[in-house]
């Protein structure tokens, strides 16, 4: 598992209630990492993409939860003017937990 998906773990884990150190210790991984990944600014790419899920849930909602991912790229790309490509939409629809063919 990389490291940044144990520090998520680390999060969730220390908001339950554990010691930051027990889990970094258990999960191998440096507490200066951790607090560093922690206090660390989003990326422009997760910025996008969490701007981009929003906009593909509106046009999801919009179509009564019936458009698949081709159907959602189409509106975004000719109904909204969005430059995006089919694959980030299938990937973004798929982490929402919305299926697409």
């Amino acid at each position: 598992m990389p490291p940044k998906d144990r520090y998520a773990v680390i999060q969730r884990m220390a908001a339950e209630g554990l010691p930051v150190d027990v889990c970094c210790r258990v999960l191998e991984v440096s507490a200066s990492g951790y607090y560093a990944w922690r206090n660390r600014p989003l990326s422009q790419r997760a910025l996008r993409h969490a701007w981009l899920t929003e906009q593909i849930r509106a046009v999801f909602l919009a179509s009564r939860d019936t458009y698949g991912s081709r159907q959602v790229h189409a509106e975004l790309r000719l109904g909204r003017g969005l430059v995006v490509g089919n694959h980030p939409v299938e990937m973004l629809m798929r982490r929402a937990g919305r299926c697409s063919p």
